[in-house]
C-alpha cells in the first residue's frame, strides 16, 4: 500500500517536498539528501506526518 508522505529539512524545518512510499518495503521513516531553496543547499530530508 502505497501512502502519501511530506519530507521536511532537519535544518531549518520547512516542509519542502512531497513523496510516496510503501509501508510494506520501508516501514521506517524516509531519510533522503535533498536540495532545500530555503537553506539553498543541500541537506539531509525526513518523513513527517
Amino acid at each position: 500500500m502505497r501512502v502519501k508522505v511530506v519530507l521536511r529539512c532537519n535544518e531549518c524545518k520547512q516542509r519542502n517536498y512531497n513523496t510516496m512510499k510503501n509501508k510494506k518495503n520501508t516501514p521506517e521513516k524516509l531519510e533522503m539528501n535533498k536540495f532545500c531553496r530555503f537553506c539553498r543547499k543541500h541537506t539531509v530530508h525526513s518523513e513527517t506526518k
